[in-house]
């Protein structure tokens, strides 16, 4: 289990948006402030994690923007009210990576590709993805997590997945509860 990692402030936690940290829109995208919704738990945890992990990393996509239902500016501002929400409740968030491109674009920055994993080690060049947990709740998730080699939690939606995690739980609060 989670506890067998012996995660120390040496690690790094990333964590996908939509289904971990806000409430997911099922076929739909979260396009205003007042649609995001944080899931049961989150902001607690976040705090936790701001004490476990020296670097905590969004990556999250977000077609919503190519495919033109919010603009680049306003997923932005959506992303400094969560972030700002984040704060005021003791957590933390490093740096946000959003892929923004369509979902049949040549993929660069969409989970599965690494894009945005190689971007946070361009940022943070000691990050060390055998000291890094993906956490997420989609096999693209999962999938990310695995290519950069790290260890992959799966919190478990009513979305089907068939790549098997390293663990799963119920919730983000769970898996903090399991630190």
């Amino acid at each position: 289990m989670s506890k067998d990692w012996k995660v120390d402030e040496n690690w790094s936690l990333f964590l996908d948006r939509d289904g971990v940290i806000n409430e997911r829109i099922f076929d739909g995208y979260v396009l205003d402030y007042k649609d995001f919704h944080f899931k049961e738990g989150v902001l607690e945890s976040m705090a936790t994690f701001a004490e476990k992990f020296k670097y905590i990393f969004i990556v999250t996509n977000q077609q919503c923007v190519a495919l033109e239902k919010i603009s680049l500016e306003g997923l932005n501002a959506l992303h400094a009210q969560m972030q700002a929400e984040i704060e005021k409740a003791g957590g933390k968030v490093t740096h946000i990576f959003a892929a923004t491109e369509l979902k049949n674009q040549e993929p660069f920055m969409r989970k599965p590709s690494i894009g945005m994993g190689k971007m946070a080690k361009a940022l943070y060049p000691d990050v060390d993805f055998s000291k890094s947990i993906m956490v997420g709740d989609t096999n693209t998730d999962l999938i990310f997590g695995k290519k950069l080699g790290m260890k992959t939690l799966l919190i478990v939606t009513n979305e089907k997945v068939s790549v098997k995690p390293d663990v799963s739980f119920s919730s983000i609060k769970a898996f903090k509860d399991s630190l």
